[in-house]
């Protein structure tokens, strides 16, 4: 396979990007699965010419980090196990997120995985496709109540059932919990996908790369007419995503087969070495259905698993050094790579949140937290409810999410300390205006 690449700051898995700890290798995984053997195979990779480090993404797939000079070799032994593009140019284009718990999950309206086989297999066979921007992104949503719906998207699909049919409401630049801009027959998904991808190719000048940008200056309307010339499109009207709460990821939770559940398991700040995920692919080679899936909470899930043997799993997970339940504070936080492994970053950002977990746990408090080594963000998607903006070594602006504001939210003090942050949280709880 040819590796000639074109230019991005996106690591791939046939692009090695550097940073200050070695380069990185980011692995797309289809739907966010992977086989128990394929793990095996990457913890091989990471332990043989990495540094060891191995990371979920908010993406739902993994990164090797701290990579040294044998890149060839840890390429090809990724490509050897399956889980490379089918064409070199397809790499960057594999921006598909689906529910973790997709096909299994109690709520779920459709299986999203045949469709999802589709467009993976669409998005690296079209040439056309791989002008699109290695940050390009869709989103399949079957319904589920596991699912990530505040990240935002070029273009998602998501499962309605209205008057006894089932269709796909989607929506362009933005997330399934908005108003959906129209919907299509339910076996006109792939059509519609195809449709807004050359749509927006045909459209967009060059330095137009995300949807947002293309709809900043040719109207939604406008589009949404064009692309009513290529796929049949209906208004739909009253419908509305609802969210579940996210301990879904966390635990012990019920499938589709009552006799089987999934287990969510939290690598701390979404890092694992190469010993905890063999243990993690063992585990599911005997207990599960040998595979396991990663999410976007940059955690992963052991399916199949048959409720009665979830106590004995749950331990041996917690003893690989996972976190499996929501009151654990260190389950609850996000951290990026900080000013150990980034040229960025102004703090040590997964020290300092390790640190800030176990305060916060004296005080019995979880809160949702993302720490950021600097503006941009990496470590999440979405806007978290509580972010700790880096400003020097140790040393954090505090903001709580404000839909009224941009970027972080609203700024509530400056240069903290982790023990003053802590010790704010900790008056907040006990606060009669909080309650």
């Amino acid at each position: 396979m040819s590796t000639a690449l074109r230019p991005s700051a996106c690591p791939g898995l046939l692009r090695i990007v550097q940073a200050l700890d070695g380069g990185i290798c980011r692995i797309k995984l289809n739907g966010g699965s992977i086989s128990a053997d394929q793990a095996d195979a990457v913890a091989n990779a990471a332990e043989r010419y990495a540094g060891g480090v191995i990371e979920a993404t908010n993406r739902a797939n993994l990164q090797i980090r701290g990579i040294g000079g044998e890149q060839g070799a840890l390429i090809d032994s990724l490509m050897a196990a399956g889980l490379g593009p089918s064409s070199a140019a397809g790499d960057d284009v594999r921006n598909l997120m689906l529910s973790p718990s997709a096909g299994i999950d109690q709520h779920l309206l459709i299986d999203t995985r045949p469709l999802a086989g589709q467009m993976l297999a669409t998005l690296q066979s079209d040439a056309r496709m791989h002008d699109l921007s290695a940050k390009f992104a869709v989103q399949l949503d079957g319904g589920e109540a596991l699912a990530m719906l505040e990240h935002p998207h070029d273009l998602w699909l998501a499962a309605v059932e209205r008057d006894d049919e089932q269709r796909w409401a989607f929506g362009l630049a933005g997330c399934p919990t908005d108003v959906p801009a129209g919907s299509v027959a339910l076996d006109q998904g792939h059509a519609l996908v195809v449709a807004v991808l050359e749509l927006f190719l045909e459209e967009a000048r060059p330095e137009q790369t995300r949807m947002r940008h293309l709809l900043a200056e040719c109207s939604l309307d406008v589009f949404l007419a064009r692309l009513a010339e290529r796929v049949p499109l209906k208004a739909i009207e009253g419908w509305q995503r609802v969210a579940s709460p996210n301990v879904l990821h966390i635990g012990a939770h019920a499938q589709r087969d009552a006799k089987r559940v999934y287990i969510g398991a939290v690598p701390p700040l979404g890092r694992l070495d190469p010993a905890m995920l063999r243990g993690v692919a063992q585990l599911a080679r005997e207990h599960g259905d040998a595979s396991l899936r990663f999410t976007p909470w940059q955690s992963l899930l052991l399916p199949g698993v048959r409720a009665d043997n979830a106590p004995q799993v749950i331990h041996s997970l917690e003893q690989l050094g996972l976190r499996c339940s929501a009151d654990d504070a260190l389950a609850h936080l996000i951290a990026c790579t900080g000013s150990t492994g980034c040229g960025k970053g102004l703090a040590d950002t997964k020290g300092d949140a390790r640190q800030l977990a176990a305060l916060l746990q004296r005080h019995g408090h979880s809160p949702n937290v993302h720490l950021s080594g600097c503006s941009r963000s990496c470590a999440a998607a979405h806007i978290a409810p509580i972010t700790l903006l880096a400003v020097s070594a140790g040393h954090y602006d505090l903001y709580f999410r404000d839909a009224a504001q941009p970027g972080f939210g609203a700024l509530h003090a400056r240069n903290l300390t982790i023990e003053a942050v802590a010790a704010l949280f900790d008056d907040r709880s006990r606060s009669p205006l909080d309650a």
